[in-house]
């Protein structure tokens, strides 16, 4: 079957969205920062609902760590994390515009990197990762919305993860408290409900829904 055409995937999201939010979703841009079991979950999710610019980042390859429960199939085992990604939202969202960089974020390359973005997600595994990017967007990008990520480990309560509006531009999503190094490690299920709220935050505050 060929693939559906440009107007014709717009008119099956407008027929579940709306119009007006479709119109939103598809001039928006959102860069995530770090395609693991947050980050690669988050993308999908936003590519299926229809935005039509991502923004996706990582330095890191597939491993075999990965796949129970980053969006990663074992053919794409040793692929740049951005490479194999793209190439799977290219499948899901032939018309988005999807640009990937396969690099590691630091201070000194975040603000312009960054700079072409509505929204930033971090996504990342490591607390110093997610702290050097939350602070670095805060204090030189104050324009930015941010929407971070913290505790999503083991098999805790589904409903112990929440959404919080910490400012005014800044939200984080998680249950605060559980790390991989307390115990049980990531487990996907668990994972996928921290990145269906990250998501479901980007898609909230595109459609100018800003509380909680």
């Amino acid at each position: 079957m060929a693939i559906p055409s440009e107007q014709e995937m717009y008119r099956a999201l407008e027929e579940r969205h709306g119009a007006e939010l479709q119109r939103k979703l598809k001039s928006a841009s959102v860069a995530v920062c770090g395609l693991g079991g947050l980050g690669s979950n988050i993308a999908i999710a936003l590519a299926r609902a229809g935005v039509g610019r991502l923004h996706i980042i990582d330095f890191d390859r597939v491993d075999i760590s990965n796949l129970n429960r980053q969006q990663y199939f074992p053919e794409q085992l040793g692929q740049p994390k951005a490479v194999a990604l793209y190439d799977t939202l290219h499948r899901i969202a032939p018309y988005c515009n999807i640009r990937k960089d396969t690099v590691k974020l630091d201070e000194t390359n975040i603000p312009s990197l960054l700079s072409e973005a509505d929204i930033i997600v971090e996504a990342f595994d490591k607390a110093d990762q997610k702290a050097m990017l939350v602070n670095c967007v805060l204090e030189n990008m104050p324009g930015k919305y941010l929407v971070s990520g913290s505790g999503m480990a083991g098999i805790g309560p589904s409903n112990t993860i929440s959404t919080r509006r910490i400012a005014k531009r800044f939200y984080i999503c998680g249950d605060g408290v559980s790390d991989v190094d307390d115990g049980m490690g990531l487990v996907s299920s668990r994972v996928l409900i921290c990145a269906g709220h990250q998501a479901h935050t980007v898609i909230r505050i595109i459609a100018g829904e800003f509380d909680i």
